[in-house]
């Protein structure tokens, strides 16, 4: 089962662009310029991208040559680093024609000159962001802004590294909808209107499929468990989770063993549903009437679920296919992402608890997660293992994909802080939160920016770079 949690690595081509019309005037200065392009190949063969050179470009020909030779090999973003002064055809030419988002690099080797020995050669080695405006202005023009630039240094720049890092990660977040497939098992949970999703306008966004599964997909592989695969899975349950005992609350219950038998071998079954289809993520949500197969089956997900959501493939419940989108983007940007919605607000600490009684990114959790027995799933059919934990307490991100009047994707993100402390022990998730402000005042701002009531939560203030794959996959969105 290893190839199913390897998760497609965006393709990222790299040109490094010079003026050819220096090469005969400074002797040396194209094999420094070319170097200095190697260097930043190298610094960007680090970031978890596959990388594919365009090689070093000085004119238009060329510049055509490598849109082409970039091209064949399905790029998904371009770096174009500007290693001197150059013209815009130059760099524009290739820009346009492979027309990824572009992010434009101008890292200059010196962090100053010496000015008392400064020659023209060494003002030219060091001219990176000469032309920046006029590449990044020509863009505009032509409809085609670059994606982001970079201003810095070639060596030891934090900041410019941290960039790069960034820019590695939307790309990746961007790839993740390529060539995939999205699971829509069952149907959303009735009522609920802002769960509702066109499959066609979600494709038309994101560029992914959605793939209908049925129950019976499910209920088939789940049937056709082991008993070596269903103990191998508990063993794995085991390793991960803390059994608890019940608490005060009366709907919690000890941890039979049949239902820990029966969560493994639908968490086995949920990952040859997973492989079997090739999906990238699920979304689902199936009732099923008085205890039936369908309903033991759709209310024992949960730990499946989780672990599948911790290793890179995202399962949303209540079939909420935008929020899997949303956790898809989180987990590229190597934040996590777990299910979430808001739950009771602490007026004394001024904290909202965050979570959900569903699947959880486990990757996240602040400690090992609890696994608990319900008698019941409030609002829902059935009853099984719940889990719960807090995710890592320091900044928070989240992240909710929603749709405007007119129907077009619109996202809505807040950054936050998470906060030690006590939760339910209701055998679900909570988190408490504070977005630097009054609780109420969040609450109030957050719901009138037109969210769902779910959404994704990860680690980490990464609202900068949810905004950046907002502006490459051409979706609105809204900092609350």
């Amino acid at each position: 089962m290893n190839s199913l949690y390897q998760r497609a690595k965006a393709r990222v081509g790299v040109i490094h662009v010079g003026h050819a019309p220096y090469w005969s005037q400074f002797p040396g200065l194209k094999e420094e310029l070319e170097g200095y392009g190697r260097e930043f190949e190298d610094m960007m063969r680090e970031e978890a991208v596959e990388v594919v050179s365009g090689g070093f470009v000085d004119d238009v020909e060329k510049s055509f040559a490598a849109a082409a030779a970039l091209k064949a090999q399905d790029i998904d973003f371009l770096f174009c680093f500007l290693t001197t002064y150059v013209t815009s055809s130059s760099a524009a030419t290739a820009i346009m024609n492979l027309n990824v988002p572009t992010v434009l690099v101008a890292l200059q080797p010196l962090k100053k000159l010496d000015y008392d020995r400064t020659t023209t050669y060494m003002q030219l080695a060091n001219d990176n962001i000469c032309s920046l405006p006029e590449i990044g202005g020509v863009l505009i023009r032509a409809g085609k802004p670059a994606a982001g630039m970079i201003v810095g240094t070639l060596h030891d720049d934090s900041r410019a590294r941290n960039q790069i890092k960034e820019w590695c990660r939307v790309a990746n977040a961007k790839r993740a909808f390529k060539h995939a497939k999205i699971g829509y098992l069952g149907h959303t949970y009735e009522g609920m209107y802002d769960m509702n999703t066109d499959p066609t306008a979600f494709t038309a966004t994101f560029g992914s499929h959605v793939q209908m599964i049925e129950m019976d997909d499910l209920a088939k592989h789940v049937n056709g468990v082991s008993p070596s695969e269903a103990r191998a899975k508990i063993d794995e349950i085991t390793s991960v989770f803390t059994m608890a005992d019940p608490y005060l609350d009366p709907i919690t219950r000890p941890i039979k063993p049949e239902d820990l038998e029966w969560s493994a071998k639908v968490a086995v079954g949920l990952d040859k549903l997973i492989a079997d289809n090739g999906l990238t993520g699920l979304a689902y949500y199936y009732k099923g009437l008085n205890n039936n197969e369908f309903e033991r089956i759709g209310s024992n997900m949960v730990l499946g679920n989780s672990l599948l959501t911790g290793k890179g493939i995202p399962l949303a419940g209540e079939a909420d296919l935008k929020t899997c989108a949303a956790m898809l983007i989180m987990d590229r940007l190597e934040a996590g992402g777990s299910f979430a919605e808001l739950h009771p607000c602490d007026f004394v600490d001024d904290i909202v608890l965050v979570g959900h009684d569903g699947p959880h990114n486990i990757k996240i959790s602040d400690g090992r997660p609890i696994i608990r027995g319900l008698d019941v799933f409030h609002g829902k059919a059935g009853s099984g293992l719940g889990v719960e934990f807090s995710i890592k307490t320091g900044p928070v991100t989240i992240l909710s994909i929603s749709q405007t009047a007119d129907g077009r994707y619109k996202m809505i993100v807040s950054e936050g802080q998470s906060i030690a402390g006590q939760i339910p022990q209701t055998g679900n998730t909570n988190t408490r939160c504070s977005f630097n402000r009054s609780v109420a005042e969040f609450v109030e701002q957050w719901c009138s920016a037109g969210p769902t009531h779910h959404f994704a939560l990860g680690v980490g203030h990464i609202g900068r770079q949810i905004q950046r794959v907002a502006k490459v996959m051409g979706i609105e969105i809204q900092v609350v």
